[in-house]
């Protein structure tokens, strides 16, 4: 999930701490550009975010990947919550804690069912999930297979299900997907947080 997505203004901000096991220094940026970004993004989720600290040591990484998450919170064709459970389903493939932590923050956030979220990782057994939503996390999943594993049966069940459209946009998040999680795990970046916000006590 990118960091250009919207949340309500009205959500609770986490307390965040910062990956121990990071592979690169994940110190204040000094380029008043990446100064203003990690302002901006503090603001609006209540601390810096390690992905975009680790970024700002090469700037036009940085740049780059602000404009791919730009052009991505655009996509409107899916709808949201079947992009939700794509995304988290590769974050749970690849392993990527930071990605689950933010990505159940972010969907929390914009109105999906937390308990449904929390199944994410028994969605194969769940009765959480409806057939549609189970189609996307499979093909989610198989995309992520290396090689891809996806099926001309897959693909033609989510064509029906989502049109081809429909279809080119998720295998889009997908992909984007797969690009933030292998970043963040190759650069041993973990849970900050977010999550911990959503979270009923006790549980």
């Amino acid at each position: 999930m990118g960091m250009t997505a919207t949340i309500p203004a009205s959500r609770t901000i986490p307390t965040l701490t910062h990956s121990p096991r990071a592979r690169v220094p994940l110190d204040p940026p000094t380029g008043r550009f990446a100064r203003l970004v990690d302002r901006l993004v503090a603001r609006r989720f209540g601390g810096a975010a390690d992905p975009l600290r680790a970024m700002w040591h090469n700037p036009r990484v940085l740049r780059a990947d602000l404009a791919l998450e730009a052009g991505v919170s655009r996509l409107r064709t899916l709808p949201g919550h079947l992009g939700k459970l794509a995304e988290m389903t590769v974050a749970l493939r690849i392993e990527c804690e930071w990605c689950m932590d933010f990505g159940y923050f972010l969907a929390h956030a914009q109105g999906m069912d937390p308990q449904k979220l929390e199944q994410v990782p028994t969605w194969r057994t769940s009765d959480a999930f409806t057939p549609v939503e189970r189609r996307v996390m499979e093909f989610a999943e198989a995309a992520t297979a290396t090689p891809p594993a996806v099926t001309d049966e897959m693909a033609q069940d989510l064509r029906t299900d989502l049109g081809e459209d429909g279809l080119v946009e998720l295998t889009m998040l997908v992909a984007v997907e797969n690009l933030r999680s292998r970043f963040n795990s190759s650069l041993g970046l973990s849970s900050q947080g977010f999550s911990e916000s959503c979270r009923v006590p006790g549980r």
